[in-house]
């Protein structure tokens, strides 16, 4: 054989791997066309949650910095969509006070489905044993004390899933964000709230994804 005809047989599978190359770039970009177009039609809408009521056990403050809490909270979560349902994959809820978490994390919920306009509703305890806070919130706490109210807010974090028909997309992490005022009692008796109390709130809270 020639070396010419090496030289044309070598150029033809170049040729050919080109095309196949060519063909699945047209093809995925078709199928993400085709995606974008579906997601564009259905328009998502972020699912939306609300602080249904607060029940507050225990809120005590101790010397020096210390904060002990349990607290129970109904959340409820609704899917807005028509034609998109909703996979809550791991969601985690926990308290803060002034941007500082003051209860551990909480499992929320270890998997769950939404379908369309489907409502759900949780009540979980959140609590932290003798949390340290930060020094600079000892001066916040005055005023609070003051005022006889304090707020808190009531954070959900995890991942979710959209799905359309039979396709389920990756996962988007999802950050739910509650706030709450909790009365205190008498404001000369420092900062305690009395157990059992229930705060009906009905808030609605902001979701980032």
């Amino acid at each position: 054989m020639s070396g010419k005809d090496c030289g044309n047989h070598g150029t033809k599978r170049k040729k050919v791997i080109r095309r196949l190359c060519s063909a699945c770039l047209v093809f995925v970009i078709l199928v993400l066309f085709v995606i974008l177009l579906v997601w564009l039609i259905l328009r998502p809408t972020k699912p939306q949650f609300t602080l249904q009521d607060v029940t507050v056990y225990q809120f005590n403050v101790t010397s020096p910095n210390y904060l002990t809490s349990s607290i129970q909270v109904t959340i409820q979560s609704r899917n807005p969509n028509d034609r998109i349902g909703i996979y809550y994959d791991k969601l985690d809820i926990y308290a803060t006070y002034r941007d500082q978490q003051i209860t551990l994390p909480t499992l929320l919920l270890h998997q769950a489905y939404e379908d369309h306009k489907d409502i759900n509703v949780w009540s979980p305890f959140i609590y932290g044993n003798s949390v340290p806070i930060a020094p600079y919130l000892a001066a916040s706490l005055n005023q609070d004390q003051s005022s006889s109210y304090i707020l808190i807010h009531v954070k959900v974090y995890g991942k979710l899933r959209w799905k359309v028909g039979t396709w389920v997309s990756g996962h988007y992490r999802i950050n739910v964000n509650c706030p709450a005022f909790i009365r205190f009692g008498n404001p000369a008796s420092g900062y305690t709230v009395s157990a059992g109390i229930k705060y009906q709130l009905s808030q609605p809270c902001s979701t980032d994804i």
